[in-house]
């Protein structure tokens, strides 16, 4: 039995018999290229770099990417929601710093 998925982009249906999920993180992405699987989700860095991320207005941007014979998430892009500026690094946005250190 595959493990929860504690995740704001998976969503799972599951009412009356449906088996509906999906990552709505890669469905956003029109060229997937690859097609998702819920195995995914196990390896997948996107939860642990929200609860990382000091920035709460995190809005990412990913794709499946083939590494070392094995499809894995891959963040492409990342913004800050409310400066509207990209990050170079997800986990960190210096306005939102500054405004913390206030």
């Amino acid at each position: 039995m595959a493990k929860p998925v504690n995740c704001r982009y998976f969503y799972g249906d599951y009412h009356r018999g449906k088996n509906v999920e999906e990552c709505r993180l890669l469905a956003r992405n029109a060229d997937l290229g690859r097609s998702w699987k819920r195995k995914l989700c196990d390896a997948c860095p996107i939860p642990e770099l929200i609860i990382a991320s000091q920035c709460r207005h995190l809005e990412l941007e990913a794709e499946i990417q083939r590494k070392f014979l094995r499809d894995q998430v891959v963040v492409t892009f990342a913004i800050c929601t409310r400066h509207m500026i990209e990050l170079d690094d997800p986990r960190y946005c210096p306005l939102c710093a500054q405004e913390n250190s206030r």
